[in-house]
């Protein structure tokens, strides 16, 4: 297939969805939409950190601590100085937060810079290891940026957090940023930087050998991964309208990760189905959690059973399909022509030998 086909089957694919995103923006309730607004939040998050495990090969537990910058930065630049003096009782808001409010969009492009910057700082001497060290010390920088949040109240408000934060999010936003995620990243891997990526993550020794610098490579990839938890994490705070360094511990991290490892490393396709199908499920096996009854058997109310059945079943998906639910592919209009041609074409065939 042509690319201008292409291209064109993708213009009508996202004017459909803006189409179904303005259908569930204005009919849905407010709890389906939270749920609708969670799982694209979590496609920008897992394709960036995908690009940084999946493609590049770099284990990262980082992505809670890139979020926290994020919300934090964007909370304090669109609430109103009159209610940022109200609300930090413990310790008065730093200048220049006192006297800084800007538009949403700012905010989130600027919640961006600072994790990107902070992921610049530790990503040159960090990513000079390699594996579970990697890990550690990622994990280790989000529970340092967590502390952190909780211990300069002139900032962040400490352990009190931060309420009443304008719900500027929605389908529009969540949506909108999840698509420019994946443009940029699946743009970023389909060029020359994209094959250096893959190459170190296949062998380090063999891409230096041929050229690939691996510092700045690594870093890049880290750096643009951040920029999009950041960002993320600024959507994630003007949706549930208020904060705290708890609501940034390293299990958001873990969460993400799953969510990379469920759809298949270095699948940006996979990896988006896996954040709407974690969210969704995690949500309907609530009513498990409230006791059901299958015929004669009645299973009382047991707090905690919803997250013991998603466990069990997330198990039983890592030991069948240790590839992910969809391994490395990816989708392509091309390759869902010719599925959709397979089958057609058998049933007509079966049709025919019926006759």
């Amino acid at each position: 297939m042509g690319k201008k086909k292409e291209a064109r089957y993708t213009i009508l694919a996202l004017i459909a969805l803006a189409i179904l995103v303005y259908f569930a923006q204005n009919n849905l309730d407010d709890y389906k939409l939270r749920i609708l607004n969670i799982s694209a939040i979590y496609v920008t998050l897992g394709v960036s950190l995908n690009l940084i495990f999946g493609f590049t090969g770099q284990f990262s537990l980082g992505h809670a601590g890139f979020m926290a910058i994020g919300a934090y930065v964007t909370t304090l630049l669109v609430l109103p100085p009159w209610y940022k003096e109200m609300i930090f009782i413990i310790k008065p808001l730093i200048w220049p937060f006192t006297i800084i409010q800007a538009p949403f969009l700012i905010a989130l492009i600027i919640s961006g810079i600072f994790a990107a910057g902070a992921a610049l700082l530790i990503g040159l001497p960090v990513l000079r290891l390699k594996g579970d060290y990697l890990g550690i010390a990622t994990l280790g920088f989000a529970e340092i940026i967590r502390i952190i949040a909780n211990n300069i109240p002139q900032v962040t408000n400490g352990a009190l957090g931060i309420k009443g934060i304008p719900e500027f999010t929605n389908l529009y936003w969540s949506v909108g940023v999840a698509i420019f995620t994946i443009y940029i990243v699946r743009g970023l891997i389909s060029s020359s930087y994209g094959r250096a990526l893959m190459a170190i993550r296949e062998n380090e020794i063999a891409a230096e050998a041929i050229g690939v610098n691996l510092t700045y490579h690594k870093v890049m990839s880290f750096t643009l991964s951040a920029f999009f938890a950041g960002v993320a994490g600024g959507l994630f705070a003007c949706l549930i309208s208020t904060i705290d360094p708890k609501a940034f511990m390293f299990t958001m991290s873990y969460n993400i990760l799953l969510v990379v490892v469920l759809g298949g490393m270095g699948s940006i396709t996979g990896t988006v189905l896996a954040a709407f199908f974690y969210n969704f499920f995690l949500e309907y096996l609530r009513s498990v959690e409230a006791g059901f009854s299958i015929g004669p058997l009645t299973i009382p109310e047991i707090p905690g059973l919803r997250m013991v059945t998603f466990s069990i079943l997330l198990l039983l998906v890592i030991i069948f399909r240790q590839q992910g639910l969809l391994g490395g592919w990816e989708f392509s209009w091309s390759r869902l022509i010719n599925i959709i041609k397979k089958i057609f074409f058998h049933q007509r065939a079966t049709e025919g030998g019926n006759g």
